[in-house]
């Protein structure tokens, strides 16, 4: 079958009017594509016609991403601010129903969500979204830092890297160079395009120093893998300098029935091994959330 048109829309989460993109029929089993940093719903505009055959796709910009606002009165730009958007989009567009794509800060406003009604989840897919403090790569170093000294000289410094040059790095990572020509500017230019402006920074820079909370949260998302096992699918890019290989291998600790495939790519596993990726996805919510679920 061919490509599936995808469409794009808004809706009123709130008050925030948030733009998001939509593939597939409207009673097909629905998967859920929070997207992660400094990207938006755009990583996910290849994926999407690839798979809207057979499944529902819905792909929100979150706050201060793509192409909802950055300024949205009364939004927190903090992990649980984004976690409970999240949430609040799925009950607005009425799921109950879902498998979740678990990718970079993605990994923590979807998990978060799975914790808040794990009987909604059908399923998990994760690709580059990491739980596990133990395995955190070398590129956390600086991160790391300015959580332990949330100083202004520290806020400045990570601040330099929400730039340009800043996502073109992020987007890069350590891919070989063979690989990394797949990987299209457009992604760090539009994503920049798009939150360049103020308070679009400010607000990401907050989002940064912000991460630190995640790592509390990291045992009870273990617990709540452990307690309810959703059916899982790890694809993973081990090129990866937030998320090395370890980072991947430590969920079967918790998910020991889960599928593990490791692709020679590394965070955006979308822009450089789609077909690979696409191809596992619809072999695993083929079997655990196959078309006639509904939503």
């Amino acid at each position: 079958m061919g490509a599936v048109p995808v469409a794009h829309r808004v809706v009123d989460v709130d008050g925030i009017r948030t733009f998001y993109r939509e593939a597939g029929p409207v009673d097909a089993p629905v998967v859920l594509l929070p997207h992660g940093y400094p990207s938006s719903s755009f990583q996910f505009r290849n994926l999407m016609p690839a798979l809207g055959d057979r499944w529902r796709l819905l792909a929100p910009d979150l706050p201060g991403f793509g192409y909802t606002r950055a300024d949205a009165a009364g939004f927190a730009y903090t992990f649980d601010g984004y976690a409970d958007f999240l949430r609040r989009f799925t009950d607005v567009l009425g799921l109950r129903r879902y498998a979740i794509y678990l990718q970079d800060y993605g990994s923590q406003f979807g998990l978060r969500l799975a914790m808040s009604a794990p009987e909604r989840v059908a399923a998990l897919v994760i690709q580059n979204g990491d739980i596990y403090e133990d395995q955190h790569g070398p590129r956390y170093a600086p991160l790391k830092e300015m959580w332990a000294d949330p100083s202004p000289q520290a806020l400045a410094e990570v601040a330099e890297h929400v730039s340009e040059s800043g996502f073109r790095a992020e987007f890069l990572g350590e891919v070989p160079g063979e690989i990394a020509e797949r990987i299209s500017p457009d992604l760090w230019t539009l994503s920049w395009a798009q939150v360049g402006r103020p308070p679009g920074p400010d607000h990401l820079v907050h989002l940064l120093a912000d991460q630190r909370s995640t790592v509390d949260w990291f045992p009870r998302q273990q617990a709540y893998l452990r307690e309810h096992r959703p059916p899982t699918l790890i694809v993973w890019g081990p090129h990866d300098g937030y998320m090395p290989e370890g980072a991947a291998r430590a969920y079967l600790r918790d998910l020991p029935d889960a599928e593990l495939h490791l692709l020679d790519g590394g965070h955006w596993l979308l822009e450089t091994h789609l077909d690979e990726v696409v191809s596992l996805m619809r072999d695993f919510l083929g079997r655990v959330h196959p078309p006639g679920a509904g939503t």
